[in-house]
């Protein structure tokens, strides 16, 4: 544990040492320190990155995040992290590929399963708020129209009386 937390301690040191902000880019390729924290598994200090203002979601010239990057090294604590942090894992990157999908065919199995687990909570989700919107949207419908007939025939009633 304590070395890890060194290393962090000099990832984030050497970073920061050299100029370079929390989401500037840099290399020709557009990486953050954040893809660059993934990319090395360093889970601290990609926590430390987001947690004061790294964005989760920035692509790369590849169009990779660092959620890809985390993916292609098979860091599981580091998708964690990311995931935490509302990171997005259904952005593709350039060749159209998901972190989920780079996991895969790494052979990061552990990670894709986790992943894909994600993934799949996240559509149950989705289908399940549809549904419940579309039948609000029919409660709605069906109650204004009701309201609208008895309006309606009040209305009508009203113009006789008078």
């Amino acid at each position: 544990m304590f070395l890890l937390e060194t290393e962090s301690l000099d990832c984030m040191s050497n970073l920061f040492e050299s100029g370079f902000a929390v989401n500037g880019g840099l290399n020709g390729r557009g990486q953050s320190p954040a893809h660059l924290a993934a990319c090395g598994g360093q889970a601290f200090c990609l926590l430390w990155l987001l947690q004061t203002g790294a964005d989760a979601n920035q692509q790369d010239a590849s169009g990779e995040t660092p959620m890809h990057k985390a993916a292609r090294a098979g860091s599981l604590e580091c998708i964690s992290v990311l995931m935490a942090s509302d990171a997005h894992f259904d952005i593709c990157n350039n060749a159209g590929q998901t972190a989920e999908d780079i996991a895969w065919s790494c052979g990061f199995d552990e990670c894709g399963r986790f992943l894909n687990m994600h993934r799949r909570t996240q559509d149950l989700k989705n289908a399940s708020l549809s549904s419940l919107s579309e039948r609000h949207t029919l409660s709605s419908t069906l109650a204004g129209q009701k309201r609208g007939a008895d309006s309606s025939a009040q209305d009508g009633k009203k113009a006789r009386d008078w």
